[in-house]
């Protein structure tokens, strides 16, 4: 299973999930690559964001070795799972997919926690510290569903 988390800049919301379902893939013995993208070119090349970061350390998770990169269409191919941590997101990936394209493995992250709801991961850029929390908790309980789901 080849899986890939797309959020807008790819320093907070994505590299957390990364993090997390490459931890929880390792703990249930299943030979998944994991990776993440952004959707905006704002953070190419940098790491992921140090509460980003500091929160995963927390859960005992080392992110800091994930670098930005960008959501390609060529990543529609390469992957089994394109999850989208954002309506925006979701948007702008089917933006640079482009018409005509078969999209049936891209899904809002969320909607294997809450169906169907279309939610987003608010994104803990602009917020306090604990924001980050909030969202390693929610990225948490999803990955858990995810890998229940297929493993």
């Amino acid at each position: 299973m080849r899986i890939l988390m797309v959020c807008l800049g790819n320093i907070c919301r994505s590299p957390i999930a990364e993090g997390v379902m490459k931890t929880l893939a390792q703990q249930h013995h299943l030979p998944w690559e994991v990776d993440s993208a952004a959707t905006e070119n704002y953070h190419i090349g940098e790491p992921p964001h140090r509460l980003s970061q500091k929160v995963c350390l927390q859960h005992g998770i080392d992110i800091s070795q994930q670098r930005a990169r960008k959501f390609t269409k060529a990543d529609l191919a390469k992957y089994d799972l394109i999850y989208a941590m954002a309506t925006d997101v979701y948007k702008e990936m089917m933006a640079i997919i482009g018409p005509n394209q078969t999209t049936n493995n891209v899904h809002l992250f969320l909607n294997e926690l809450h169906p169907n709801q279309n939610e987003s991961v608010p994104d803990p850029y602009y917020g306090a510290e604990d924001g980050y929390q909030t969202v390693y908790n929610l990225i948490e309980a999803t990955c858990n569903i995810i890998i229940n789901k297929y493993k």
